[in-house]
Formats: structure tokens, sequence, C-alpha cells
């Protein structure tokens, strides 16, 4: 008979990214059927009650919960010895008397290098939302540039920060930039392309990476894809890195054609844009998404037809039995990309019933690791789509490169083959990313998908399926 067992651990504190790690090695231990170590945000207590385990109600954010389904009682102990283990495993540092003390802030860190080689290098800032500002503003007061891999900063507080690089001259790639290609070198979430002749300014992660993945699909390098935050081209910000960003390829004569790619802009925003790109020398692409533009697959058509580049057919790997139409229904789009599911909603419309839910949003990730790391939620929510009788065909995404999830397909395709309606998905990636894009489409076609390297044309098969008019 099975056994639960909830307990919380008062003042006890690790990053949701080590809680993962020590979550899926407690999973595996012989008896645990099922396992969760997390910070007791209200996000991660409402997951852990969907999962059927009682959180004590007086539960806080400085507690840690650790959450066991075993097959027996007896098996307790072994997995709360096993829980132990893993934490200490997980943030044991190496020490020894030759050991230089890690810096403890952006500010000695910077002190440190500035005599070394390299201190020219990009500072990267990634710490809880509400410590952003002060680490990044070391960096750029230091004269460096820096990218801000953190989410849930202020708004008013992204202003100020990109007001002092403004006067600084140096380029801040965030907050909540997940993507860049600075030198050759990958940053955050990034996939493993060649270089070539595009220039890439991205206010937006995962619509860069899905071009990054249709250009190497047709042959075309990138030079750099720099990141300037999902909020860089709103009103309040006014695209204060992306003028930066665009100044900076259009000096590099490498850069043949510059392509800025972003969520929905302000429109006075984007007019200020396409003034600002057609004064420069390097001709500029835009691939702004919103009502009446191209979408991003076309938009990557038309920078291989500006370079005098063949456009190629989008691959398409369908399952062993090929889906019919199905008799009506909502497509329920659950997405890691915050583009990608804008991309697909506007291609929906708004009619229709149709549900699109961005897990990397803000509102989700807050106390907790990035879906492209840590699935959890969207497999929960999956589960619910499928148990949803008005529900015709599911969209998902699969973002592929380094930082993200090893095997995304090791959790994902056993979900997707207990789904009975049509799955549809797009796998953004390159042949040469970690996760090897040619197995993960393998392992979710044969859990019965159909996977697509379009996120657009994945979107459109979807329509096709429930029947809904183009």
């Amino acid at each position: 008979m099975t056994h639960s067992h909830v307990e919380l651990r008062a003042g006890a504190y690790a990053d949701s990214v080590t809680l993962l790690q020590v979550s899926r090695t407690v999973q595996g231990l012989d008896g645990v059927l099922a396992a969760q170590v997390a910070m007791a945000t209200a996000l991660n207590v409402e997951v852990l009650t969907e999962m059927g385990f009682e959180v004590p109600a007086e539960a806080t954010t400085n507690d840690m919960v650790v959450a066991l389904r075993l097959d027996s009682a007896d098996a307790l102990t072994a997995a709360l010895a096993g829980v132990d283990q893993a934490l200490r495993d997980a943030t044991r540092r190496v020490e020894g008397p030759t050991e230089v003390a890690p810096p403890r802030t952006t500010a000695s860190a910077l002190r440190r290098s500035s005599g070394t080689p390299g201190h020219d290098a990009v500072a990267l800032v990634s710490v809880p939302g509400a410590s952003a500002l002060v680490e990044a503003m070391d960096a750029v007061d230091a004269g460096r540039d820096v990218m801000v891999f953190s989410d849930n900063v202020p708004v008013g507080q992204e202003v100020a920060l990109k007001r002092a690089a403004a006067e600084r001259g140096v380029l801040v790639m965030g907050p909540d930039c997940g993507t860049a290609v600075v030198g050759g070198l990958g940053l955050g979430f990034a996939n493993v392309v060649a270089p070539g002749p595009v220039g890439i300014v991205a206010a937006s992660g995962t619509g860069c990476q899905q071009l990054l993945a249709l250009l190497d699909h047709a042959g075309v390098g990138v030079g750099s894809a720099l990141g300037v935050g999902g909020r860089d081209l709103s009103s309040e910000v006014r695209g204060a890195s992306t003028r930066e960003a665009l100044r900076r390829l259009d000096e590099d004569p490498s850069i043949e054609l510059i392509v800025v790619i972003s969520k929905p802009p302000a429109a006075d925003v984007a007019s200020d844009l396409e003034e600002y790109a057609a004064s420069l020398s390097t001709p500029v692409e835009l691939a702004l998404l919103g009502e009446g533009r191209p979408d991003l697959t076309a938009a990557a058509e038309s920078v291989l037809r500006r370079l005098g580049r063949d456009v190629p057919t989008w691959p398409i790997a369908d399952p062993p039995e090929t889906f019919g139409r199905v008799s009506g229904g909502v497509i329920r789009g659950l997405f890691v990309g915050g583009t990608l599911k804008s991309e697909a909603q506007l291609i929906a419309g708004t009619g229709g019933g149709h549900t699109f839910v961005d897990f990397g949003d803000d509102e989700y990730t807050s106390g907790r690791a990035h879906p492209m790391i840590d699935p959890s939620l969207r497999l929960e929510h999956l589960a619910r789509a499928a148990a949803d009788p008005e529900t015709g065909v599911v969209l998902l995404d699969v973002v592929l490169g380094h930082g993200a999830e090893a095997d995304p397909a090791a959790l994902l395709a056993p979900a997707v083959a207990a789904v009975s309606q049509p799955v549809v998905v797009a796998v953004v990636g390159t042949d040469g990313d970690p996760q090897g894009r040619a197995r993960q489409v393998r392992a979710l076609v044969d859990a019965g998908a159909e996977v697509h390297l379009s996120n657009a044309g994945a979107t459109r098969r979807a329509l096709e399926l429930i029947g809904a008019n183009q």
C-alpha cells in the first residue's frame, strides 16, 4: 500500500534549480514513486496539492517542503536519508588550501577581473528579480555590458538601468533575457549554430531561438544575437537597448542583414524603430509580431530571400498513424516560450474558445525554475487538458539548446502517449544542440505526436485538425 509523507523544514533554503536536481535524484531511489522538494511558494504548494499531497497550512515561503510518495512506509527512512544526501551533494563546495573563495557580489567580481585578460567580457546577472538591479547597476557603473537573465524585475528599475547604460555607452540585455550569442558564445538558453552573416536583436528569447533554428535548417549562420528583454519595445522602455544593439551590429562588417524580433511592441515604439532602422547602413528585417504582421517563419523566409538563399521545406515528422480531422473541439496551447505562445495565439485568432498558456511567464516562475528546466507544472496541465472533453487538439513547444532540460522527451513523451487527442509539437532546435534534436523528435513521434520545426506551421496544423477556417 502506498504511503505519503510531507514535512516542512523551516529556514532551509536552496534555489529552484538545485531543488529540481534533488527531486529527480530522490525520485530515482528504490521505493520512491514520486518526490518533490521545493520551497513552499504559493505556486509550489498548489502543484503539490494537485499531486495529492497535503501541505500543512502553516507553510510559508521560508519553508522547504519535502513531499514523498512511497510504495510502502518501510521505504521512508531510506528516502529521507536520500533527500539529505542529495541536498548535501547539490550544495557541496570543493574546499582546499589553494582554493580562492568566489566573489560574493558583482562589484567584487568586477574588481577581481579588472586586471585579467578578457576583463571587458559581458557580466551575467542571474539572481532573484528583487536583487537584480543592484548587481546589474554595478556592472553598468564599471562600464560593462550586462546580460540580466533574472525575471520579475519591476519595469521602473529596467528603465533606470537602461538610462544609466545609455549614459555610459554600454548594452543591457534584459531583464528576462533568456538567449544571446555574443562573440560566438551562446548565453542563457542558446542553440548551437554556425557563425554567419545574420545579426539578431531579440526582444524575445524563444522567438530568437525559433529564428536560429529555421536559419540553421536553411544553412544560414548567425554572427551575433543580442537579447534585449521582452519589454524593451514597450511604451515604458521605448527600445533603449534595441537601439544600442542595432548600432553595434550596424558597425560590424561581418553582418550583412539584421533581424529585429519582438513580441507585439507598442505601436508608436515600433514606428520609431522603423525610422531608426531605415537610417542604418546595414539592411534591417523587422520581425515584430502583431495583428497583420508576418509570423516568425514568414520572417525567416523573407530573410533567406533577401540573402539570395533558397527557402527550404520546413520539416514535419508524422506519427505512425497520421491524424484525421477531429470533430471540433478547441486547441489547448501549453507553451514554455512566451513568443511562441503569442505567435500561436495571433495565428489562431480571438474566437473559438482556444486557450494558450505561457508557463515561462513571471506569474509561473516566481520561486521556481523556468519550464524549459522544470517541466512539472506544464505536465500537470497537460494531464488536465487531456481529461477535458472540450479539448480537440493539444499544441506544445519543446525548446532545445544549452541551459534547457537535458532530455525533455524523457518526461514529455510518456505524457503525450497518455493523451487521446491529437498532439502537435513544435520542436525548436538545431542538429548541434546537446539534447539531440533528431532523438527528441523521434521519441515524441513514437509517442504519437506530430512534430514541426516551425511553430507557425504547427499552429496552422492544429487549426486544420479541428476544422477551423484560417
